[in-house]
Formats: C-alpha cells, sequence, structure tokens
C-alpha cells in the first residue's frame, strides 16, 4: 500500500479500492458503482442531512432529471457557467427532439418554472424545499472516485423568501445546519466568500465549505449561495405583498455532494486504511471471537451476548465468526476504519471483560463485560470528540500567514494580504498557480496590504491549490 504522506493520490486511489467503497470498472468513465460498504457510508450521511433539514422546516421533492434547453437558458449567467459541462438529449429514439434537453447539472432551471407556478401570496412563503439526486457534469480533468466525478451525488437546498434580509437569515440557518452536520461527521471546513470570477453562475455571492487534504490541497465540500432575484426575474417567480403589490422572491440554495466522502477518507484515513468516524461508520465496532479448543463454545456465546446487547442499543455491531485467522480478521477491519474492535477470549471471559482496540488511536484496553452497552457508546463518542480536535489542528497547522510573494510555500492554504481587486486577483492567480479561495465569511482581525499593490486591507484572503 502507498504512504499517505509520500504518495496521497496512489495512496487514495488504493483505500477506496481495498476498502471495497467504490467500483470504477464501469464502462463510462467518471460513472463509477456505488458498492455496498461505500453506499451505506453515503446513506449515514444522507440520514443526517434529513434529519437537519426536516428539522429546519425544509420538504422533501424529487424533480425530474431532464431539463428543456428554453427554461434552461433563461439565466443568462448560469448556462454561460455551465455551458462546457452540460450533457444533452438530442434523439427520443431514432426521433430528433423538437427541443434539446438538459441532463440536470443542479436543479436551478428545472425547479424554477414550478416555484413561479406554487408562490402566488406572501403567505406561500417562506418556500423551503430539498432533495437528494444524482447530478451530470461532463468533467473534463483527470475523474477520482467521490472528488471528480461525472454523475454526482448530490443533496440540495432551495429556498424563496420575501425579502434579501430574509434571505440572509436563511443563510445563516444553513451555516448552523452544516456546523451540525460537520460535527457528527468529524470533518474541519473554511467557510470563504469566493471571488466575483469563482462564484456559482447567477450567484450574487457564493460561501465555498473547503477542507485541507494531505497534499496540501484543498477540496471544496459544497457551497451556500445567495441569489437575491437573480433567478426569480427571469424566472417570474413572485408573490403579492399585503399592499397588493407583485415583487419577485429572494432565494438561497445550499449544496453538498459525495465529496464528504472522498473528504473523509483523505482528513481521516491513514497507512492502514480508512478511519472511520463513529456517526456515520456502517459499523461501529467489531466482534472478534479469540476462540481455543477449550473456550470456543463459552467465547462463541459471549460473542453472541455482547451482539444482541449492542444491536438492541442502536449500535451498529456486527460479529466476525469467519473460519480466519484473527490477525487476518484485524487487517480487514482496519481498512474499513471501524471505530471500534472488541474481541473475547478464555482470558477475557475469566476475568468477566472485554477486550477494545480504538482505530483512531490504536489504543488498548478492558471494558468490564457487565457494562459493555455503556462502555462502548462511551468509547465512540470519545472517538468522536478526539477525531474532531485533531482534524481541526490538523488543518489549523496547514495554514500559513505570508506578507509578501517572496517564497510561498506551496503545500500550505496560503493567509494574506488583498485589496479585493479582479486585477490583483488575477496577477496573483497567474503568477503563482494559486487559487483564490475568497474571503472569511465570519470576519477575521487582520492589518496589513494587499500583496500584489500593497494598498492597506484589514481582511485577509485565503489561496490553495485545490483538488
Amino acid at each position: 500500500m502507498p504512504m499517505k504522506e509520500d504518495d496521497f493520490a496512489d495512496w487514495y486511489l488504493d483505500i477506496v479500492e481495498k476498502a471495497g467503497l467504490s467500483d470504477k470498472r464501469y464502462p463510462i468513465k467518471g460513472m463509477n458503482v456505488w458498492t455496498p460498504y461505500g453506499w451505506k457510508i453515503m446513506r449515514q450521511i444522507d440520514g443526517y442531512i434529513r434529519e437537519e433539514f426536516d428539522a429546519t422546516d425544509h420538504d422533501e421533492v424529487c424533480f425530474p432529471l431532464l431539463i428543456p434547453e428554453t427554461q434552461f437558458a433563461k439565466e443568462k449567467e448560469h448556462i454561460k457557467g455551465f455551458d462546457e459541462e452540460v450533457y444533452w438529449v438530442t434523439h427520443a429514439g431514432k426521433n430528433e427532439l423538437d427541443e434539446r434537453l438538459v441532463v440536470r447539472p443542479t436543479s436551478e432551471t428545472a425547479m424554477y418554472p414550478m416555484f413561479s407556478l406554487w408562490v402566488r401570496s406572501h403567505q406561500d412563503l417562506p418556500l423551503k424545499v430539498y432533495q437528494i439526486v444524482n447530478t451530470f457534469r461532463y468533467e473534463t480533468k483527470q475523474t477520482r472516485p467521490f472528488i471528480r466525478v461525472r454523475e454526482i451525488h448530490f443533496f440540495e437546498s432551495h429556498t424563496c423568501h420575501e425579502t434579501c434580509e430574509k434571505a440572509q437569515d436563511q443563510i445563516e440557518e444553513d451555516i448552523q445546519i452544516l456546523a451540525r452536520i460537520a460535527k457528527k461527521i468529524c470533518l474541519p471546513y473554511t467557510l470563504l466568500i469566493r471571488t466575483e470570477w469563482d462564484k456559482f453562475p447567477g450567484a450574487h455571492y457564493t460561501v465555498g465549505i473547503d477542507t485541507s487534504m494531505p497534499n496540501g490541497r484543498t477540496l471544496q465540500m459544497g457551497s451556500i449561495h445567495h441569489y437575491r432575484t437573480n433567478f426569480s426575474v427571469p424566472y417570474d417567480i413572485e408573490y403579492e405583498n399585503e399592499t397588493g403589490e407583485h415583487l419577485p422572491v429572494h432565494q438561497t440554495t445550499f449544496g453538498m455532494s459525495e465529496r464528504l466522502v472522498g473528504a473523509l477518507i483523505g482528513v481521516h484515513g491513514d497507512d492502514k486504511g480508512l478511519v472511520m468516524p463513529p456517526g456515520i461508520a456502517p459499523i461501529q465496532a467489531v466482534i472478534i471471537p479469540i476462540i481455543s479448543k477449550k473456550s470456543a463454545e463459552e467465547v462463541s456465546a459471549e460473542c453472541a451476548r455482547i451482539l444482541r446487547l449492542l444491536k438492541g442499543a442502536g449500535i451498529r455491531a456486527k460479529l466476525d465468526d469467519r473460519d480466519a485467522r484473527p490477525g487476518s480478521k484485524y487487517y480487514d477491519w482496519e481498512i474499513k476504519g471501524v471505530p471500534v474492535r472488541l474481541e473475547v477470549g478464555a482470558r477475557d471471559l475469566e476475568n468477566g471483560v472485554v477486550s477494545f482496540y480504538r482505530r483512531d488511536t490504536e489504543e488498548k484496553g478492558t471494558i468490564s463485560a457487565e457494562d459493555i452497552v455503556p462502555g462502548v457508546r462511551m468509547l465512540l463518542d470519545v472517538i468522536s470528540e478526539s477525531m474532531m480536535a485533531k482534524a481541526n489542528e490538523v488543518q489549523k497547522s496547514r495554514i500559513q500567514d505570508i506578507d509578501s510573494a517572496e517564497n510561498i510555500p506551496q503545500d500550505k492554504i496560503l493567509r494574506f494580504g488583498w485589496c479585493g481587486c479582479e486585477d490583483c486577483g488575477h496577477k496573483f492567480e497567474d503568477t503563482y498557480g494559486f487559487k483564490i479561495l475568497g474571503t472569511p465569511y465570519h470576519p477575521e482581525p487582520y492589518q496589513g496590504s494587499c500583496i500584489i499593490c500593497g494598498k492597506p486591507v484589514d481582511k485577509p484572503a485565503y489561496a490553495a491549490h485545490t483538488m
């Protein structure tokens, strides 16, 4: 197996294959098969997303895959931004279609003609919906499972509001939802307002959600957009206010994709394989019987008892009773990143304990057999907190302040002064090969000067090489 720090790209592909997360051998490049273990991880994440958005009064919908070209073309910036990435359907059987159809790259242009029918008065607002579907973009760069694919498992919420201020309140709610989801899946991130030339096509502004990877690059896991009336005007999404005036709604969206799985692999994995956060691990605890001739029956019975107790308590547990050596089983479950390994042998039975192994720290210890459920629960909670804290510290360590363009480190996220001028921004990107990720959504104290023109600035910008 390649070493993570030495060759991240090959290590990543090796882990995806050996852990059984995805199969890239489907005969369309960039459209990979979700294999059972990988799909279970994605479904756990989807479950958290549904919980959060259902709890904040969003309704789940499911829109058609195909979009008429006339609807797709209504927002000019939007079609220009996706023009080179979309798939077109031109025929139905042997018959050429009267109008080309776009295979959904994202769903604004599919949803908003319907929103114009659903929204009539201020009593219909806010309108808050979401869907979890697949989107399709013709990715021209080198494809990589979960990170750069052409069929993308995608979450997107869409909202309509009476005013720009109420739409901004929705952005704040989205950021709180993101924080809760990220905590459950132990992923650190930064919130950066994208540059004008890098924002979502048609947005008023875009907030990128970025995490850092071991090769020094950043990975955008999702984004949040404030549209103002940029879509509601061309799509005629209007409401009648209390005085009878017809006004366009203000809109927001929030999107995340299967890149969350790619981020989990890169942020937490190690040279033995995956390291799964307990919140999304398909198997949270695996039970390994340590069989000897004298204790086989007793050990098997105790393992079965532990399995019943853990499952009954809602812990995702599995008994590995395969006819294989314990060392082989350890290897298999370490690759899959199972948070806790429980071992029961003759000596454990004598002492009334269950031995445990933590995948994240490789720490070993014992839990009283009588307290196995609260003991495993506490262990899973400790692992979650530890993984989140470690990931946050690593992400912070990869950020470096620079005050000049001399000796720029190539493997860091750069924090520096930028005046906000597009000319200075493009000059920085073109000269040094870094992408400006944007400025902090939450203000950070900063006093410095623009790295290009030297003007005084009071907020930093961030830049990085990106995945």
